[in-house]
């Protein structure tokens, strides 16, 4: 008969599993609290970006970008509204855009040499707002707050907390991640489209993109974002009916005219 004792180590995984489960139910209840938290961070953190971060010297470039966010923002749901929506283009070489959850919008200079058209701009201004009103940096704060309570558990039981914490990261982080970032290109799609920025420049953008960073992307399976291709891959499924929103918005009267000269 084997020892009581040889069983201990099961027992103790699953009192952690038991506490985990625990934690995280008191995590869900708190939930809200975190989110205004985040409401908080990140108001302070644009406060801080719009203080210390150079604009450009040409007001063109504000205006310009200004004038395709907008368009897109007349297109989402009416819920968003009212939130404090605000556009502001920062001087770098980052080719990126980014979009708070209190509907801050970043513009780095140097996405436009890539997105170097008002429908290819709008592909990337549009994704970045469906991450906001797709609700993906909540997800993201709830997700991470499970992996650290996970974390907590497992390095309990292994006495490895460091390895533990990698280990939830890359199994319930990344996929969850790559699911935003395909559902936020499909949604951005459809909000330009509905604006009446040609869908067809999303894969102009991606194509611009993929060439730009050759030899620098990597490998899939262990980012959080989809690789350029099955980015591309998933735009061309959906390109068809983003095309019919298109026609029918253009037909409608929407009909931006966004432009950086003049």
């Amino acid at each position: 008969m084997r020892n009581p004792a040889s069983f201990r180590p099961v027992h103790v995984f699953l009192a952690a599993v038991l506490g985990v489960l625990t934690l995280g139910s008191a995590a869900d209840a708190q939930i809200f609290v975190s989110e205004r938290e985040v409401l908080r961070q990140a108001r302070y953190q644009w406060m801080q970006q719009k203080r210390n971060y150079p604009v450009p010297e040409d007001p063109r470039i504000q205006r310009y970008v200004e004038c395709i966010a907008y368009h897109i923002l007349t297109t989402i749901d009416e819920r968003f509204h009212d939130m404090a929506w605000e556009v502001v283009v920062f001087e770098s070489p980052a080719q990126n855009a980014s979009a708070d959850p209190a509907g801050k919008i970043s513009v780095y200079t140097g996405i436009l040499d890539v997105a170097d058209s008002p429908d290819a701009l709008a592909a990337v201004i549009g994704h970045e707002i469906a991450h906001v009103t797709e609700d993906h940096v909540m997800e993201r704060v709830r997700r991470a707050r499970r992996n650290d309570l996970l974390a907590i558990g497992a390095g309990a039981v292994t006495g490895m907390p460091n390895t533990a914490r990698e280990m939830s990261m890359l199994w319930l982080t990344l996929p969850y991640g790559r699911e935003q970032e395909i559902d936020a290109d499909v949604v951005g799609l459809d909000y330009m489209a509905r604006a009446g920025f040609d869908p067809r420049a999303s894969l102009y953008l991606w194509k611009n993109l993929t060439d730009a960073n050759e030899g620098n992307e990597r490998n899939e399976l262990l980012s959080s974002h989809p690789s350029n291709k099955a980015r591309i891959d998933n735009l061309v499924r959906n390109i068809t009916p983003a095309l019919i929103t298109y026609n029918e918005a253009r037909e409608a009267g929407a009909r931006p005219n966004c432009r950086l000269s003049g």
